[in-house]
């Protein structure tokens, strides 16, 4: 067997099984908590700990370019931060991902040795690397686009509470709390930075920041605005509600008038040509064979 093939099949072996690792090697928060409280007071144990934490996040760092991490930190946020995939775990999927990537490319590229086989054993290995990406961008997205639907009904519920007798900040907990979406979980971040110090201006930009919705950051700035110049808030909120409602109305009837253009390329494709050859094929038959005669 060539060397390349040995060497190729032993990256692979090893990095499936780190990989396995990186997607279900999370440990159960209970039995995390029980070895700590057995461990605690011992000495060398929070020592251990903590440097074979930073051995491996130096690993996936050492291979992970900072602008990529901070791209990956960026993604996360828009994504709610998901306990499963921490900032290190993606990483070290990266890596993992890469070195299977090499792996299968590797072994291609020793049965079929050619330009193209490189080429594509380059792909693999490239594609793989910012598989993660992929998925946490598109994790992201379909978080931001439920926190877009989510807003006018959140928005309905605060203008109900202020008009009600409650307070801005007294309004958000209640439909935070209240409520279960990544809206309402974004809410409750504002509200936790206010309560640790943080101006309201600070933690809504720090809302804004955290998501890609242009509705929710049109909200902010208008919260923000009327903070600063004293206006009504309910007033704000009446009038943000109405036209989040519109621009979602218009945004489904949008995606409506889309569906025909996106119908088209199927039924020009699949649907027509087959009906063609249901109708046509007979009569197509039929002359040829009667020019055979």
């Amino acid at each position: 067997m060539p060397l390349i093939m040995l060497i190729a099949a032993a990256i692979l072996s090893l990095s499936l099984p780190l990989l396995a690792w990186s997607v279900v090697g999370g440990r159960d928060p209970r039995q995390t908590a029980i070895r700590a409280n057995l461990v605690r007071g011992l000495p060398g144990a929070r020592a251990a700990k903590r440097q074979r934490h930073n051995r491996f996040e130096a690993l996936a760092r050492k291979f992970t370019p900072s602008s990529f991490a901070a791209r990956l930190e960026r993604q996360l946020a828009f994504a709610g931060r998901p306990e499963a995939w921490p900032l290190k775990r993606l990483m070290m999927a990266k890596i993992v991902l890469a070195a299977a990537g090499m792996a299968g490319g590797a072994l291609y590229l020793a049965a079929a040795p050619t330009a193209a086989g490189l080429l594509l054993a380059a792909t693999i290995a490239v594609v793989a690397y910012f598989l993660p990406d992929l998925l946490l961008h598109s994790a992201g997205q379909k978080r931001q686009q439920v926190i877009g639907e989510e807003l006018p009904d959140t928005l309905d519920q605060m203008t109900i509470a202020v008009e009600a007798g409650l307070g801005f900040d007294a309004a958000v907990a209640r439909v935070g709390h209240n409520g279960s979406g990544p809206l309402a979980s974004e809410l409750v971040r504002a509200l936790q930075d206010m309560q640790v110090g943080r101006s309201r201006r600070e933690a809504y930009e720090s809302l804004a920041g955290r998501t890609t919705s242009k509705d929710l950051q049109q909200f902010v700035r208008a919260v923000v605005q009327a903070d600063a110049y004293g206006v009504s808030v309910s007033a704000v909120l009446r009038t943000q509600a109405a036209e989040m409602r519109v621009k979602r109305r218009q945004r489904a009837e949008e995606k409506a008038m889309q569906i025909p253009v996106k119908v088209v390329f199927p039924l020009m494709f699949c649907i027509l040509p087959v009906l063609f050859i249901a109708l046509l094929g007979p009569a197509a038959l039929n002359i040829i064979a009667t020019l055979g005669r």
